[in-house]
């Protein structure tokens, strides 16, 4: 075991782990969803606890990390502003002050990234981003490990995003830098991703105005929805905008044969993915969203054994 006086391992990016130790927890999570399979029950975080802070709604990030923690012998407490201190103003240094020294890891679903980044810095155990405005790296734990499951190693394979410049797609491109994959985004001017974070990527990323080019020979296409939480009022504005960045049947025949589908769910047929698209034999949505368990599941054990 390593040296806890050492501090605690987050998991805020991609980019907290290298890209070894991104490939053993997907590895580990494929080793972890067989053993529930063969009914094999494995306890490593017996008596131990997660807290859940949640100021974004949710379906698969709290059915997955409490079923994980639940399967792991372990337990998880969700807590939402509205039942907390943290809606009534508390800092958010004396809530992570506070909670770290009360539970054994903490998962954080919110709006501002800084935040995170911040209750991170104060916090005595680990601390999972389980969503942000900036980044949503535990997606792309499931989505690296069905592409492994479907296809085998993503590394050299070129990826397509269509879409928004969202925390999905930022978190593609941490992905593409620590899978060695090239991304190529696909998205209408004035959404792109965040620039700096296009820059670090060092190539490893690139823009791509007319999705049809970007899905030219491609292994894996995934989008998202046009509205993110928090931008509803968009909504009409957006799909304007987006109107050319549909993925359809036309735009999946422009990529690789054994190309697959994936979207991080909830799908709004008709709008970003046409049915046709999500209920194809080469969409692996329902893999990837069940995979938010164990591919989870696999960096609990990481963060929480150590």
């Amino acid at each position: 075991m390593a040296n806890k006086d050492l501090g605690p391992r987050h998991f805020l990016t991609l980019l907290d782990l290298s890209s070894v130790e991104l490939r053993q927890v997907i590895s580990r999570a494929t080793e972890l969803k067989q053993m529930i399979r063969d009914g094999e029950i494995y306890q490593p975080l017996l008596g131990m606890t997660l807290g859940m802070i949640f100021d974004k709604s949710s379906t698969r990030t709290r059915v997955s990390f409490e079923t994980g923690m639940n399967q792991f012998g372990g337990a998880a407490i969700f807590l939402s502003p509205r039942d907390t201190q943290l809606g009534r103003g508390e800092p958010i240094e004396d809530a992570a002050r506070v909670l770290s020294r009360m539970v054994d890891a903490i998962m954080i679903r919110t709006f501002d990234h800084a935040q995170l980044e911040s209750f991170a810095a104060h916090s005595l155990v680990p601390v999972i981003n389980g969503l942000t405005d900036l980044y949503h790296p535990c997606q792309l734990l499931a989505d690296m490990q069905t592409y492994a499951e479907h296809r085998g190693e993503i590394g050299g394979k070129t990826v397509t995003w269509v879409g928004d410049g969202n925390n999905m797609c930022h978190s593609y491109i941490n992905a593409a830098r620590r899978f060695g994959f090239k991304l190529r985004i696909a998205c209408p001017e004035g959404y792109d991703p965040d620039p700096e974070i296009v820059r670090a990527a060092n190539g490893a990323a690139e823009i791509v105005r007319n999705p049809m080019d970007a899905a030219e020979g491609s292994h894996l296409v995934v989008t998202d929805v046009w509205a993110s939480m928090g931008q509803e009022e968009e909504q009409a504005i957006r799909a304007n905008a987006f109107a050319d960045y549909q993925v359809t049947t036309k735009m999946m025949a422009q990529a690789d044969p054994d190309a697959l589908f994936m979207h991080c769910l909830p799908a709004h047929r008709g709008e970003e993915v046409e049915a046709a698209v999500i209920d194809a034999k080469d969409s692996v949505v329902w893999d990837e969203a069940g995979n938010r368990l164990h591919a989870q599941k696999a960096l609990l054990e990481f963060l929480m054994t150590r």
